[in-house]
């Protein structure tokens, strides 16, 4: 298979690690950085069998597009985008594009997600417990809360009723009873760490799932872009997971 790696930082690095491990006959046609974006083109997109992105929010909608239009299927890793979702998968149909997203690639944040989903529907007989919710992060991350974070908060919010929304808890924003509060921190060498907490008078649930390093993602990235080839349409983690 052929490669086009779009965004060559940390986690495009270690992405091109896991693909020649995983076989050496793989190619890395494309790598784009801030260094070489001259070379971002349609052209040598189209050399490549599959295209990977993690790059920043404000320019992964127009990576996006660019895959689209080459007729490369293209993954996403970049996050706080996901709003204009809807927007996206227009364009993809408009254009018999092919997208794969998520705010994580990691299997077992995709277990974990799943393990809130079950505790938020036993919460809603156990008022006695109220939510709160923490993730930390690398300094280098720019959105917060994470992708990751929001995700699981929607997920619990699809099942727990007494809740309605979340917030980005600060010193100015505490929320209200019907808010899950989100704590954001960010400290050096974190690759991912997501705590939600269920505390009562008497005691407290945790669950936590913390990434020992950017390598969970990698593998992710790389078997969801190995999966991807050939299909037309917008996918999930969870169409992935289905098939195996």
């Amino acid at each position: 298979m052929k490669f086009a790696l779009i965004g060559y930082g940390k986690m495009g690095k270690e992405i091109e690690k896991v693909i020649l491990e995983q076989n050496p006959n793989d190619e890395i046609v494309l790598k784009i950085s801030d260094e070489n974006l001259n070379e971002f083109t349609v052209e040598n997109l189209k050399k490549g069998d599959v295209a990977i992105e993690f790059t920043q929010p404000d320019s992964a909608i127009g990576n996006i597009y660019k895959c689209f239009e080459a007729g490369v299927p293209v993954v996403v890793g970049t996050t706080a985008w996901l709003h204009k979702l809807e927007e996206v998968k227009k364009k993809c149909a408009e254009t018999n594009g092919t997208l794969f997203f998520s705010p994580n690639y990691s299997i077992g944040v995709n277990i974990f997600w799943e393990v809130n989903r079950k505790l938020a529907q036993l919460m809603n007989h156990q008022l006695q417990y109220e939510i709160s919710m923490e993730e930390i992060h690398h300094t280098e991350k720019k959105d917060a809360p994470s992708g990751t974070a929001v995700k699981t908060a929607e997920v619990i919010l699809e099942e727990l009723k007494s809740k309605k929304h979340w917030l980005l808890q600060t010193e100015d924003r505490r929320p209200k009873t019907e808010e899950i509060p989100i704590i954001a921190k960010r400290e050096p060498n974190v690759p991912g760490t997501h705590i939600v907490t269920y505390t009562s008078s008497v005691d407290y649930i945790e669950i936590k799932h913390e990434a020992k390093s950017r390598r969970g993602f990698a593998e992710g990235a790389v078997l969801a872009a190995r999966w991807l080839v050939g299909k037309r349409g917008v996918f999930e983690m969870k169409d992935l997971l289905a098939t195996r």
